[in-house]
């Protein structure tokens, strides 16, 4: 297994031999297969703050390692076992991590801006204060993940499972969501603004506080989600499943809601204003008078608003 940019300090390697000559990365490596099998002789790898920019690790077996700090910039780590390691503020930027197995890995702090993440396996990692600005974590595996203040402006998640996560004060803004599975995710104070998430499942989601502000949000899913005063001010949702959604205080001023689902949504004090229901289907009177309408509010009649009780315009067009 080759390497580039090989050159650590002589203080990290001492806490990895007791002695002070450097050792080549691959006896580093060799030593911690060693280590990992409870073979004599073995050495938990400890790269703590190793500059190992361009270093060539595709498939390496670096599981439980100790790369805290490391500079890992451009670095080949596709395939790799990185399971249970600790990544704690290592520069990942621009990393080619594809297919790579970060299951338990601590990357609190990490920058991992620009690196490629695909089909990656993230599950049960912690990423707090993470950078994944730009990175592309096409199909990436974030179950049961830890995300707090995690940057994801303009990353690429498309197809990502991120079941059970539990992200606070994360940015998703402008991030490309289409078809992520957020299944029984947590998600508060996050901020999802112009997002493109068409067909995403945010079902049984606690998406609490949260700005999807010009987000696109066709056929996406939120039955029995809990969208409580979060804001989806001028998104377009045409055709979202709604059904059974708390929706208590979340704006939907200026959305696009045609053909979207409401059965049994609990809509006390939603704010419709502006929003455009036309066609919605399975909405009461008694939801309707529930929220706030107002006059340019497009009912599921197609009429204009505000909701009256008793004037039908909670029924479609077609169903009147």
């Amino acid at each position: 297994m080759g390497s580039s940019g090989w050159d650590w300090q002589e203080a990290g390697a001492s806490a990895l031999t007791g002695a002070s000559p450097l050792r080549s990365l691959e006896q580093v490596l060799a030593d911690h297969a060693a280590w990992l099998e409870q073979r004599p002789g073995g050495v938990r790898a400890n790269l703590c703050g190793a500059a190992l920019s361009e270093a060539n690790l595709e498939g390496g077996n670096l599981r439980g390692a100790l790369l805290r700090s490391a500079i890992l910039l451009e670095a080949r780590l596709s395939g790799a076992d990185l399971s249970g390691a600790d990544l704690q503020d290592a520069d990942l930027r621009q990393a080619m991590l594809t297919g790579a197995d970060l299951t338990g890995a601590n990357l609190a702090g990490a920058n991992l801006r620009l690196s490629l993440l695909a089909e990656a396996n993230l599950s049960e990692a912690v990423l707090d204060r993470c950078s994944l600005g730009g990175a592309n974590l096409r199909e990436a595996r974030l179950l049961d993940t830890s995300l707090h203040s995690v940057d994801f402006t303009s990353a690429f998640l498309k197809g990502a499972g991120l079941h059970h996560a539990r992200a606070f004060g994360c940015d998703f803004s402008n991030a490309t969501l289409e078809g992520v599975i957020f299944y029984h995710a947590h998600l508060q104070t996050c901020r999802l603004v112009a997002c493109k998430a068409d067909g995403a499942n945010f079902s049984f989601t606690r998406i609490q506080g949260c700005d999807f502000r010009n987000a696109q949000l066709s056929s996406a899913r939120f039955f029995k989600a809990d969208l409580s005063r979060s804001c989806f001010a001028r998104a377009l949702m045409g055709g979202c499943d709604l059904r059974e959604a708390r929706l208590a205080a979340t704006e939907f001023f200026d959305a696009l809601l045609n053909g979207a689902r409401f059965g049994d949504a609990a809509l006390h004090t939603t704010d419709l204003r502006g929003a455009n229901l036309s066609g919605a289907r399975e909405l009461t009177a008694l939801q309707l008078a529930q929220a706030r309408t107002n006059d340019s509010t497009v009912l599921p009649s197609g009429r204009r608003g505000p909701f009256l009780k008793g004037s039908q315009d909670e029924r479609p067009s077609l169903l009147r």
